[in-house]
């Protein structure tokens, strides 16, 4: 893979014009929105499950409250992708990024708990859309190198954005629930910016030289192409949510019961993740032979915390473990993009969206099985790393034998 890329064509003529950093700040910050929704609340969860306490059935509903927007993402993005292919990319996201401020906000006026539900499912929506669009938008303006770049510098922005939501969400919890979201208003900040300052994409952008010739025949979506990398992108995502979601149980059954010592692990291990994507814009070589070696350094990380009676053997194991993930996530998202043409990349990328939060909504529910199998949190940690030796392992040989893609060279994975 080359270290240059050629600047993407933003318009039908055969010149091409580089998009620039604005249309790449505002992308990033579209793409930390979901996990604004991921995050936010959970500082404030026993504060509302306080006020709802009344409510029947709200022990359920309260937690439901945070994980349902991923749900929603991962059934509605491939929708999503269908409609960005048909619509258009920019005016679906300048819409949706309303949608998100509007339907963020709506708990700040209700006081039922079944109507704040259904508003966070809406939310979903909105930001299954999102996600869509930024992503492919992200495909369509850049190529090679460069778009590798950026698809990491996604995966760094919402592994910091993480971390920074949680500290916000509960420094604003202090005011009370509802005030954490005021922060979705955000997004009638954004779709302004956006609708302003990115570019109309159009056939030819994001290809290589050569690629943008005859864009009028129509072709099938290539379903088997994308099908496994789908399938493997779940798994993924299982990986890479695994630290983040169970490292303060983990904390917990080692007898570290200090939110402050639980905040700066989280802060530790969130930062490798971020090293890890910055490692991967260094990287020249193909990430579909990476994919092995990063299932592996995963599966180490994992073992180690699996297997650790000591507070600083956990947080080496969670560190190998988030610099593996750290590449392993844009690896897979760039290998994503290198299989799609310019008329199947919003499906594609609804698709491969649709995969990650499946597997985020997953995770925990793969853990808890596990925990319930063994009988502690820490075995079934050692368990996930085991099995994903074993993926690391199948993959050897498919990654070898894969056939060439056709893309340009500065395309392929």
């Amino acid at each position: 893979m080359p270290l240059s890329a050629d600047p993407p064509a933003l318009d039908h003529g055969d010149h091409p014009a580089t998009a620039g950093r604005l249309p790449a700040a505002l992308l990033m910050a579209g793409s930390c929105l979901p996990i604004l929704g991921a995050v936010l609340l959970a500082p404030v969860m026993p504060r509302m499950q306080d006020h709802f306490e009344a409510v029947p059935g709200s022990a359920a509903l309260v937690p439901l409250m945070l994980t349902v927007p991923a749900l929603s993402l991962a059934l509605l993005a491939p929708f999503a992708g269908v409609i960005v292919d048909r619509l258009g990319r920019k005016r679906l996201l300048v819409a949706a990024t309303i949608l998100y401020a509007l339907f963020g906000t709506v708990p700040l006026w209700l006081d039922s708990l079944y109507g704040i539900v259904a508003s966070r499912v809406l939310l979903g929506v909105a930001e299954a859309a999102i996600m869509t669009c930024c992503t492919t938008l992200i495909g369509d303006y850049y190529t090679g190198r460069l778009r590798d770049r950026y698809l990491a510098l996604q995966t760094m922005c919402a592994s910091a954005s993480a971390t920074v939501f949680f500290v916000v969400g509960g420094a604003l919890g202090t005011i009370g629930w509802r005030a954490p979201f005021w922060l979705y208003v955000v997004g009638l900040l954004l779709a302004p910016a956006m609708a302003v300052a990115l570019p109309a994409p159009a056939p030819g952008t994001g290809r290589g030289p050569g690629e943008g010739r005859v864009h009028a025949e129509r072709r099938p979506f290539p379903v088997r192409r994308m099908a496994g990398l789908c399938l493997l992108t779940v798994f993924g995502a299982v990986v890479f949510y695994a630290v983040p979601v169970e490292m303060s149980y983990l904390l917990d059954d080692l007898g570290e019961e200090s939110t402050g010592v639980i905040g700066a692990v989280t802060a530790i291990a969130s930062a490798a993740t971020v090293l890890g994507s910055v490692v991967f814009t260094r990287l020249s070589d193909r990430p579909r032979r990476r994919l092995p070696a990063l299932f592996l350094l995963c599966a180490v990380g994992f073992l180690v915390m699996g297997t650790a009676d000591s507070l600083p053997l956990l947080i080496a194991g969670a560190v190998v473990n988030c610099v593996g993930t750290g590449l392993l996530l844009p690896s897979l998202l760039t290998l994503a993009m290198s299989r799609l043409d310019f008329a199947d990349r919003g499906r594609g990328t609804g698709l491969w969206t649709a995969a990650f939060f499946l597997g985020e909504f997953l995770c925990p529910l793969v853990l808890l099985a596990g925990k319930g199998a063994l009988g502690d949190l820490a075995s079934a940690v050692g368990l996930l790393g085991l099995v994903t030796v074993l993926v690391s392992t199948a993959l050897v040989p498919l990654t070898r034998r894969a056939p060439q893609l056709r893309h340009h060279a500065s395309d392929q994975p």
